[in-house]
């Protein structure tokens, strides 16, 4: 006998939700992003975004753009935080864990930086569930490297 679990979700909103919850652990007092990384639906590395390793967290005084008033989207090269995405791919690296042929669920969609940082990784797709700085030489790049891309709508 079947029977249906109508709270199962599938796996798409299985690691988006994850992801979320990673976010949670993001120490930049700005904004709370997180990155997984699956492959055969298998959580393969995730990455948070903040400070790197070792240096004072960013909601302790630690990045001094994110502790001043720069307007959102300005200042950028004076932050010292990591992006999610970066965090997930490093953090992959440190421990010697592959990424090619995976799958990259991030809650925003990745920046122009992050972006070559997960074709270089060999990442084949990535999800995103909100957009943020997405622009047509991100896509245009990321498809170029036939790397998928598309946003999760629940």
């Amino acid at each position: 006998m079947n029977k249906t679990l109508p709270d199962r979700p599938d796996w798409d909103i299985y690691f988006m939700d994850i992801a979320l919850m990673v976010a949670k652990r993001g120490n930049c007092c700005r904004r709370q992003v997180a990155a997984v990384i699956v492959k055969d639906h298998r959580i393969i590395s995730t990455g948070y975004n903040g400070t790197p390793r070792g240096v004072k967290n960013c909601c302790e005084g630690g990045c001094p753009r994110c502790a001043g008033e720069s307007p959102s989207g300005t200042g950028l090269s004076e932050c010292i935080c990591s992006h999610a995405e970066e965090n997930a791919i490093t953090q992959a690296a440190y421990h010697g864990i592959a990424l090619r042929g995976s799958c990259l669920y991030c809650t925003l969609s990745p920046c122009l930086t992050c972006a070559k940082m997960i074709i270089n990784a060999g990442v084949q797709e990535v999800v995103f569930e909100d957009e943020y700085e997405f622009g047509a030489q991100t896509c245009a790049l990321l498809h170029e490297a036939g790397v998928r891309y598309r946003r999760l709508v629940r």
